[in-house]
């Protein structure tokens, strides 16, 4: 045993000493296979593992990022918009570019970026304009290209005639698989109205159903734009984006080189921010504006100090000037509403503009309802509220309104239903205001017998039927486009709803352009939704109003145990009274709850009774102490409780519950 121990330890200190090699982390013993590489997911906790991108890449994105503030000249600088039909991809669009130009980060992108308020989303509608500063460079050269995307509903026109203000050029986006619709050519005209450059771009290339050479002969045909070399993209695949970015600076001219003369820069959107004031957008017209120069505005005269001006890039950026032809926004501690109007003109208080800029023509409500708060404590929150949305939707109107049966309240004046219904929603979300809403209704004109003409958005303003001559309301010309198919069905809905056939051009062999005449009333409804129904999704609509003709309309009222409710009344056609008064009588019926007295419900034309239902009275079986005996004392009983009723419904009241009015009120929405 010691001997070989001894020979063991001889050997060794023969070997040279070498140090033993260090086996690299993770890697196999000697004699075992080699095992599977570990999936990222593996990393052990606390450690961060990233696979390596290209250097330049990345260095270019960031760079692209951090020159956004960088300035250039002004014949470099281009102001466009994206217009198109609601749902043609003009939200993927604009995050394509702000992607491509490295404005937001990948790892930031989502999808409709520009659209930040939750019910944008949710619907999947841009319904307020958002404006945005890119950079991009072509040929070495670097440009500012300011964008502003905008809404394609009809009902939030406003905001994009406001957008075309601002700018040089626009981008018209079509659908290779949907064609021109009817607002794709109201944008169109807006543009021209506004002297734009317009690129047409057929979106949706990638779409198995698309058709881009049919698509552009039809916007030939149709607008009139040459479509020889329009350009081809899908914003969805980022194909044709760069095309798209080299035609807006070879083709839309830069802003006029007015930077040394008197600033003037026009108002085109602004918002309330609860810790800063009011935060105005503004385009720069004429000179230049720095941080904490004193500006003036001139619709007001009101002053105020710049405390801070900056680009939108998405993101409020500071800065501290901003000269002719570049878009940004200004804090400047404001904190009354009325003193930073959209439209308005900001100059400098020292060195003031001749003349203001000329703004913006006012909004037309079409569509007029009333909005009460559900708690009456709530009133003056409302009105805040709506002060505060006011400068965020130029286009809404409102003014105070009482009513007996639902309080204070305010009467609102809408471009639309969905205008209409964003604005409840926004009210309710972003203010936590429950509210009732009445039925949608429009403005009147009243003739009366001594000449004058009285305009009437509520049933309970019209004068009584001896002094008035004659009523008129408003039409609209509605021009419808569909597909050939759908052209029965769509003139069907046209004169059910009292339309007047004007004329069907084909523009081209399978899509028709249909152009009606009909009441405002009848369109306020559920017009747009049959539309839609029977044209199975294909046929789209626009419409503008024509002026005002006298109809056969009516005051239907609404009686409850012979009291009117005002709140209840509303001004029909003469045709169509009988059915709504039928309608709301039965429902009123099924609503109210029983009284101890027999309870008449009326629709009244003045003093006319068209429809009536009855609400039968809680009766007590006063009978039911009698075993027998003579008939003449259950006759006695039966007697004194006739009695009874009969003075309880001389000097009865009876409540009509809030559900009530909730549930009547969304029937007239249907039935009107």
């Amino acid at each position: 045993m010691a001997t070989a121990t001894a020979s063991r330890l001889a050997v060794l200190a023969q070997r040279p000493l070498t140090p033993a090699p260090r086996r690299r982390r993770n890697a196999p013993a000697p004699g075992r296979a080699p095992s599977r590489p570990r999936a990222l997911s593996a990393a052990p906790r606390g450690r961060v593992l990233c696979l390596a991108a290209p250097a330049s890449a990345a260095a270019s994105t960031t760079d692209a990022g951090q020159d956004r503030l960088q300035k250039v000249p002004i014949s470099n600088i281009r102001n466009f918009c994206i217009i198109a039909h609601i749902d043609h991809g003009k939200s993927t669009l604009a995050d394509k570019l702000l992607e491509l130009t490295g404005t937001v980060q990948k790892r930031e992108m989502k999808e409709q970026f520009l659209d930040n308020m939750d019910l944008e989303r949710e619907r999947g509608i841009t319904i307020k304009l958002q404006a945005a500063r890119m950079r991009y460079v072509m040929n070495k050269e670097p440009y500012c290209l300011n964008l502003i995307d905008t809404p394609g509903h009809v009902d939030f026109s406003y905001e994009v005639s406001r957008s075309l203000a601002a700018c040089e050029g626009a981008l018209l986006v079509v659908d290779a698989s949907q064609g021109v619709e009817a607002q794709t050519l109201a944008n169109v005209y807006l543009a021209l109205e506004n002297n734009l450059e317009i690129i047409p771009v057929l979106n949706k290339i990638d779409l198995p159903g698309a058709e881009p050479d049919r698509v552009a002969q039809e916007i030939e045909e149709i607008i009139g734009l040459d479509c020889s070399d329009a350009i081809r993209c899908s914003a969805k695949e980022g194909i044709g984006i760069t095309e798209i970015l080299d035609a807006l600076v070879t083709k839309i001219p830069p802003p006029k080189d007015t930077s040394k003369d008197p600033l003037r820069a026009l108002i085109f959107d602004s918002y309330y921010d609860p810790y800063r004031g009011v935060i105005a957008y503004f385009r720069v017209i004429d000179g230049s504006i720095k941080k904490g120069d004193k500006i003036c505005f001139m619709a007001n005269g009101k002053e105020y100090v710049a405390d801070e001006i900056g680009v939108l890039s998405p993101n409020q950026m500071q800065v501290d000037e901003l000269y002719a032809g570049e878009v940004g926004y200004l804090s400047a501690s404001i904190r009354s509403v009325a003193d930073a109007r959209v439209g308005d003109t900001i100059t400098h208080y020292s060195k003031k503009a001749a003349a203001a800029l000329p703004g913006y023509s006012e909004a037309t409500p079409m569509v007029f309802c009333g909005l009460f708060p559900i708690d009456a404590d709530q009133f003056e929150e409302l009105r805040e509220a709506l002060e505060k949305l006011q400068l965020n939707d130029a286009a809404l109107k409102f003014e105070p309104e009482s009513s007996s049966a639902m309080g204070f309240g305010f009467r609102c004046g809408f471009l639309g239903l969905l205008h209409m219904e964003i604005v409840q929603e926004r009210l309710e979300r972003e203010y936590n205001l429950n509210l009732i809403i009445t039925a949608p209704s429009v403005v009147y004109r009243v003739n009366c017998a001594d000449g004058e003409t009285v305009e009437c958005s509520n049933p309970s303003l019209l004068p009584e039927p001896g002094k008035r001559r004659s009523i008129e309301e408003p039409y609209v010309k509605i021009e419808m486009l569909t597909p050939k198919d759908y052209i029965g069905p769509i003139m069907e809905l046209a004169q059910d709803r009292r339309g007047e056939f004007k004329e069907m051009i084909f523009i081209t062999e399978s899509r028709a352009k249909i152009i009606y005449e009909l009441p405002l009333a009848e369109m306020v409804g559920d017009f747009f939704d049959q539309l839609k129904s029977r044209s199975k999704g294909y046929a789209s609509m626009e419409y503008s109003l024509v002026g005002y003709r006298e109809s056969q309309l009516v005051k239907l009222d609404i009686q409850i145990n012979a009291e009117p409710v005002e709140a209840l009344s509303t001004i029909v056609h003469r045709d169509k009274a009988y059915s709504v008064g039928r309608a709301l009588t039965q429902k009123l019926k099924e609503l109210i709850p029983r009284q101890m007295f027999k309870v008449p419900i009326q629709a009244c034309i003045g003093t006319k009774v068209i429809a009536s239902e009855a609400l039968s009275a809680i009766r007590k079986d006063v009978l039911s102490k009698c075993y027998g005996g003579d008939i003449t004392r259950k006759k006695k009983l039966l007697k004194k409780q006739a009695e009874g009723k009969k003075r309880m419904k001389a000097i009865g009241r009876v409540d009509v519950p809030q559900e009530a009015f909730m549930a009547v009120l969304k029937l007239e929405k249907e039935v009107l």
